[in-house]
């Protein structure tokens, strides 16, 4: 569904399983640091609100949206968390850098998902222009990392069940 039809911070809170007992790793981009800030300040206080204990959320800085993939990994294999959230803002330029990036994150994402035993959760802001960005960080549209947040919450909880 379109963004500019459903706010990415909406959600019935009563659907959300306890996240008590989880752990989390959050990767964070360093590139458009205001909005990718924004988008981890978002996921780390909807995993804190629906139980998860701050000692058990490491955030992890990377360069750029790229390295994402690699620090999702990392994470996953150093840290054995219950879920990943990668967090990333690439806004489209003049140049096909942009399409590029987006393809291989997504590409990464979806391979780390089919090879490994915990959810990674792709929340990668790809937008027009840095409005846009703002918007979907905290504006109007919500914040992504509360969406990537009960997200990343709702699929721990679908593997836990098959451990």
């Amino acid at each position: 569904m379109a963004t500019s039809y459903h706010n990415l911070s909406e959600y019935d809170a009563n659907l959300i399983p306890d996240a008590s007992d989880m752990r989390f790793a959050v990767v964070v981009s360093e590139w458009n640091l205001s909005i990718t800030g924004a988008l981890c300040n978002g996921a780390c206080d909807t995993l804190i609100k629906h139980g998860a204990k701050p000692e058990n959320i490491t955030v992890i800085y990377v360069p750029g949206s790229f390295e994402l993939i690699y620090g999702a990994k990392t994470a996953a294999k150093k840290l054995r968390p219950d879920a990943v959230i990668g967090l990333g803002c690439v806004v489209r330029g003049g140049t096909p850098h942009f399409d590029y990036v987006c393809s291989g994150v997504t590409q990464g994402f979806a391979q780390l998902n089919a090879e490994e035993d915990i959810p990674f959760i792709f929340g990668l802001l790809t937008t027009d222009n840095m409005e846009q960005s703002i918007d979907r960080s905290g504006g109007k549209f919500g914040n992504k990392g509360v969406e990537a947040a009960i997200t990343a919450i709702k699929m721990a909880n679908y593997a836990l069940t098959f451990k």
